[in-house]
């Protein structure tokens, strides 16, 4: 089978087309012809050796995929040939990657897909899994709460928008003033010109999250309310951060981080019945793509790295 894989981290010039064998499955695994697979930033980390995971060369690159499941293991028994599915928890932790023709994926990691565009859902299972476990498992939301998403524009800032809204939040937005009348129609109650120093906005918040990291921590301290909460699903280039500690702890408050190559099965699962429950309805899916063959997998990981305000999500054609 063809497939996208290195024989070492490195350089998006590590990234290999070629034929591997066909994967045989366990009894717990199921065997999916993949129709697409998204690339994102946590690809080319894992890639480049940035961060650090077992993984077994050669090593199929890439994390999520769509396709049509092909064989079933002997102990699966929610799955049948021919069903729609997908996944975004491969190619971690020893876990093989899906930018292949075939791969074998465990039963209780692969979800059956909604009956919707498969590019759309492969687009936007990475960062709407990531806003569902934050605002379910990390920030425990409670109804008529408030939260402010800095950087809302952005692939997780808009599933962000749309969740927290749909969760019953109170949400105002800061991003580029172009960006004002899509998050409005996703949800937001107040957008906010990113370039608005945060320390001006009046309202205070029970829940922060910078998506962009170009926030001072300090300031998004200051405007959470008693018992508040900051997540921090990216950090800043100095990767430092000073705050005022004596009213952070007598005010309650926590600062929380979150990546989603971490997030427990469990909270995999949960996300996967939010999104399809949400995917059905159709939310989540205002992702403008771009899909590139298989052949390109190189090439998207080097317009990632090389092209940080790519907007587009990028996606890969495997049929």
């Amino acid at each position: 089978m063809k497939a996208a894989y290195i024989e070492k981290t490195g350089s998006y010039k590590e990234i290999k087309i070629g034929e591997l064998p066909l994967p045989t499955i366990k009894n717990n695994e199921v065997l999916v012809k993949v129709s697409y697979t998204s690339v994102n930033h946590v690809d080319t980390f894992v890639r480049a050796g940035g961060f650090e995971t077992k993984m077994n060369f050669p090593f199929v690159i890439g994390r999520d995929a769509v396709g049509i499941v092909e064989k079933i293991g002997q102990a699966v028994n929610n799955f049948q040939v021919g069903d729609h599915v997908w996944t975004n928890s491969m190619g971690y932790d020893g876990r093989v990657g899906v930018t292949s023709e075939f791969v074998a994926i465990p039963d209780n990691r692969l979800f059956k897909a909604p009956k919707v565009d498969p590019v759309q859902l492969v687009a936007s299972v990475h960062s709407s899994a990531t806003a569902a476990i934050i605002l379910n498992d990390i920030f425990q939301v409670k109804r008529n709460g408030s939260i402010l998403i800095e950087g809302a524009a952005g692939h997780v800032g808009t599933k962000l928008v749309q969740l927290s809204k749909l969760l019953g939040l109170k949400v105002t937005t800061t991003s580029n003033t172009n960006d004002f009348e899509q998050l409005i129609k996703l949800g937001s109650n107040q957008t906010i010109d990113y370039h608005t120093d945060i320390s001006l906005v009046k309202n205070k918040f029970d829940y922060i999250i910078d998506t962009s990291g170009r926030v001072d921590l300090n300031q998004n301290l200051q405007k959470l309310k008693l018992y508040g909460q900051v997540v921090l699903i990216t950090a800043p280039k100095t990767n430092q951060f000073a705050f005022d500690v004596r009213q952070f702890y007598t005010s309650s408050k926590s600062i929380k981080g979150f990546v989603i190559s971490h997030a427990t099965l469990e909270q995999i699962q949960k996300a996967s019945r939010v999104l399809n429950y949400w995917l059905e309805q159709g939310y989540l899916l205002d992702d403008a793509c771009e899909v590139l063959p298989l052949a390109d997998a190189s090439k998207a990981h080097q317009m990632l790295e090389e092209g940080s305000d790519h907007k587009q999500r990028l996606v890969l054609k495997l049929i």
